[in-house]
């Protein structure tokens, strides 16, 4: 199996994947997000602008916003299933969230580079699945996958 036909079975991810297939059901952009501590979900979210007409509802901002307020967040990974944006980059950066596990970066190459040059780790997993939704989706709905993006 190639590197782009791995799907993933962490509970963590998976966590963040249903999240993204929450989105999509309800006619959203379907990205998620989980956070965890100790490898133990605290909270997920999905990408909400379509659903809440806000333009900075991102997965991440959405799973940060349900884990509500934390003393830290040095011992959190965050988990999603798409590369983050400038915006939830710079809310990682801002928190000082350690590490990133992304579930892919074919669709959308995201701020990598600037994640690890402040010294966030990145792990990218090439989720077949996480590919596909997303193909699927910007092929299915290009305007709105141009307006998440700023496009």
């Amino acid at each position: 199996m190639s590197e782009t036909e791995r799907t993933i079975t962490d509970p963590v991810f998976e966590a963040a994947y249903e999240a993204a297939q929450k989105s999509l059901r309800e006619g959203g952009i379907p990205i998620g997000a989980a956070l965890a501590r100790g490898g133990v979900v605290i909270a997920s979210g999905h990408n909400e602008r379509v659903q809440h007409g806000d333009p900075i509802a991102h997965g991440e901002m959405s799973a940060l916003r349900a884990a509500g307020r934390q003393k830290s967040y040095r011992d959190i990974t965050l988990y999603t299933t798409l590369a983050p944006c400038a915006m939830c980059t710079g809310t990682i950066i801002q928190f000082k969230i350690p590490r990133v596990v992304v579930g892919e970066s074919e669709t959308f190459p995201g701020e990598f580079e600037l994640l690890r040059s402040r010294g966030v780790e990145v792990v990218v997993l090439n989720d077949a699945r996480c590919v596909e939704m997303m193909r699927t989706f910007q092929d299915e709905h290009p305007e709105l996958w141009a307006e998440d993006i700023a496009e």
